[in-house]
């Protein structure tokens, strides 16, 4: 187990220099080069800037270098610990993230825990009680969960209460360092909308893994044995109807962390798909390299500790 971690873990590094590279080439091929709206942006608030002309600014930039010394220079300096700056603000891209991070974080958190605690139960429930009223409920509630966009859910919940009740979701984030309740309160109802959303995904995979374990001929066996319902679903079914259901979590969970960009504008979050979707737009390459970077990591990250529970829910898994 410990070589297989380790060649693992080694394995990373190639992975995520390939990822750089294929980051580092795409955002410059996007049509508009940063150094073009940097102009334009400048000749609409000042004078001074229509006399600022790209060669300059591309120059002051680092931009005017081919691409492989551009790449270079910005891995030696990822290999030192910095990111590198914004274009734009100048701004630590190191820093930017360890602001942002820590919000995209909690949201995926509460979302990730608000559908295991829904779904889990309810499909596993579904699949022991098969063609009952509760199945039928569980799997309307999955179709339900399946048919309502989080994005418009957010706005439901954003403007009508507002206008029936004058309420509405506070919009200034509040770290949970500084106001613990405050915090809770304002990512509840967002990453419960979120969670809501993966619910019924993971909700209708439960069941039909539940379904399939349960018509197995060792738990025909442990039911032969006299043993009581309760230790043959748990003990015997939920943890090899369990192995999919890792699988896709493991595979939703960079989608938590950098997917919720329309959430987090919605209920003014500001976290890491916001700054994604801002950096491409604007085309901070130092910020879209350094996102992609973390995305990539948490990615490889996941997908190890996905194969390792394989081994802890089935024992007949073995890694050399």
């Amino acid at each position: 187990m410990q070589a297989y971690i380790v060649r693992r873990l080694l394995l990373i590094i190639p992975t995520l220099l390939l990822v750089t590279i294929l980051v580092f080439l795409t955002v410059r091929l996007i049509p508009g080069s940063v150094v073009d709206l940097m102009v334009a942006e400048l000749s609409k608030q000042s004078e001074m800037g229509t006399q600022l002309t790209a060669e300059h600014l591309r120059h002051t930039l680092g931009l005017d270098m081919p691409i492989h010394v551009q790449y270079g220079r910005w891995l030696i300096d990822v290999l030192q610990g910095d990111l590198g700056s914004s274009l734009w603000t100048n701004r630590s891209v190191t820093a930017e993230l360890a602001k942002r991070l820590p919000v995209s974080f909690e949201l995926g958190l509460i979302a990730l825990v608000t559908a295991l605690f829904i779904a889990l139960p309810i499909g596993a429930y579904s699949a022991i009680r098969q063609d009952t009223a509760g199945d039928y409920m569980g799997r309307t509630v999955a179709i339900l969960a399946l048919s309502l966009p989080s994005f418009w859910i957010g706005t439901i919940v954003i403007v009508y209460p507002s206008i029936w009740w004058g309420w509405a979701p506070a919009v200034q984030y509040v770290p949970f360092t500084e106001n613990a309740v405050r915090n809770l309160v304002q990512f509840g109802l967002p990453g419960v909308i979120v969670g809501m959303a993966l619910t019924g995904t993971t909700m209708r995979m439960t069941r039909t893994m539940m379904l399939e374990v349960l018509r197995q001929d060792y738990i025909r066996t442990a039911w032969a044995k006299g043993l009581t319902e309760r230790v043959v679903i748990m003990r015997h079914a939920v943890k090899n109807a369990l192995i999919p259901v890792v699988s896709m979590i493991g595979l939703l969970i960079p989608v938590l962390i950098g997917g919720q960009v329309i959430i987090e504008t919605i209920f003014c979050l500001p976290g890491i798909g916001l700054l994604l979707i801002e950096a491409i737009n604007r085309r901070d390459y130092p910020i879209i390299s350094g996102v992609n970077l973390i995305v990539a990591a948490v990615v490889l990250v996941v997908n190890l500790a996905v194969d390792l529970t394989y081994a802890y829910l089935d024992p007949r898994i073995q890694y050399k």
